[in-house]
């Protein structure tokens, strides 16, 4: 409990003051003129002591009510909320069919690069509380799976429910990062971001993805890059559906963003970790405090004694 105003506090002895200070009401005389032999009949009443120390203590109940009022007395509260961060991610999924190779550990146990972009991704998805989130998937071509949301839970199971073969097997990354950047073009967020999970091999050659990703630059957008896959084109360019990591560092370099290679579980914690330390999420900022006000209850209470006080009154010159 705090006070707003606590100098109000200073109010209370000033009944006390006037009472000491200021000179004496005389009491008026009654209006009616009686015959002398009437008026002798008269006695004036005079309140009894009881009443009159009753209404007294009313009027300073009153009063101290209505300067406790004055001093806003508040309760601090914490709301179970988190703010809007002013960021908008957008996620591009490859569903390429190269992404259905089983190549990568993940928890143990070997699984397809789709299973590990879903675990991955979802688990970091669930972690933007605050942000604003959405979903590109591509192959052939590219797919708003998911519009830009609080809420991440939905877009979370969205990327846990995508499936290799609903937008064709081909690699179109270029056509990916077009369609979420178009999706971001024309937002006024703060801070506009788009994170790329692929293997990186761009299979159309329609568009070069490094182009669009300076185009995506010049925008203000920014762009993070996760390779995944077990081996890569320069250092295995024999393997089969090696990753070209090569593509998708030089994504993120030119649209002012970071690349992240995964290849099992620990890469996957790491890489969710240092986009968190990038793009800090507000799920793990201080709780929201506010003021919960008392003052308009004190007030009200002040009423009371303030109607019982008038009442008496009332009735004592009836």
């Amino acid at each position: 409990m705090s006070f707003a105003a606590p100098w109000a506090a200073l109010l209370l002895p000033l009944p006390l003051l006037l009472y000491r200070l200021l000179p004496p009401v005389a009491r008026g005389t009654g209006a009616l003129a009686l015959p002398p032999a009437i008026a002798a009949s008269f006695r004036p009443v005079a309140m009894a002591p009881v009443h009159r120390r009753a209404q007294h203590a009313l009027l300073a109940l009153a009063w101290i009510l209505l300067v406790l009022a004055l001093t806003g007395p508040r309760q601090e509260q914490v709301l179970d909320v988190v703010p809007a961060s002013g960021r908008d991610i957008v996620l591009a999924l490859d569903l390429s069919g190269s992404m259905e190779r089983e190549d990568f550990a993940l928890d143990g146990e070997t699984v397809s690069r789709l299973a590990a972009v879903q675990r991955v991704g979802a688990r970091f998805v669930r972690g933007r509380t605050g942000d604003r989130v959405g979903l590109v998937v591509f192959g052939d071509r590219a797919y708003v799976a998911a519009a830009l949301t609080h809420d991440v839970a939905s877009v979370a199971s969205a990327i846990e429910t995508a499936r290799i073969g609903v937008s064709g097997k081909a690699t179109a990354i270029a056509d990916g990062l077009g369609l979420a950047i178009r999706r971001l073009r024309t937002r006024d967020a703060a801070s506009r971001v788009i994170i790329l999970l692929s293997d990186g091999q761009d299979t159309t050659g329609a568009v070069d993805p490094v182009a669009a990703a300076r185009t995506a630059e010049t925008l203000g957008l920014r762009i993070h890059t996760i390779a995944l896959g077990a081996a890569d084109l320069e250092t295995d360019p024999d393997a089969s559906d090696a990753v070209d990591s090569e593509t998708l560092r030089r994504i993120a370099e030119a649209a002012g963003g970071e690349t992240f290679r995964v290849r099992d579980t620990a890469d996957s914690r790491a890489v969710t970790a240092a986009i968190d330390r990038l793009e800090p999420s507000l799920a793990a900022a201080p709780p929201i405090r506010a003021w919960r006000d008392v003052w308009p209850w004190l007030a009200a209470a002040a009423l009371l004694p303030l109607a019982l006080a008038l009442g008496a009154r009332l009735r004592e010159t009836a």
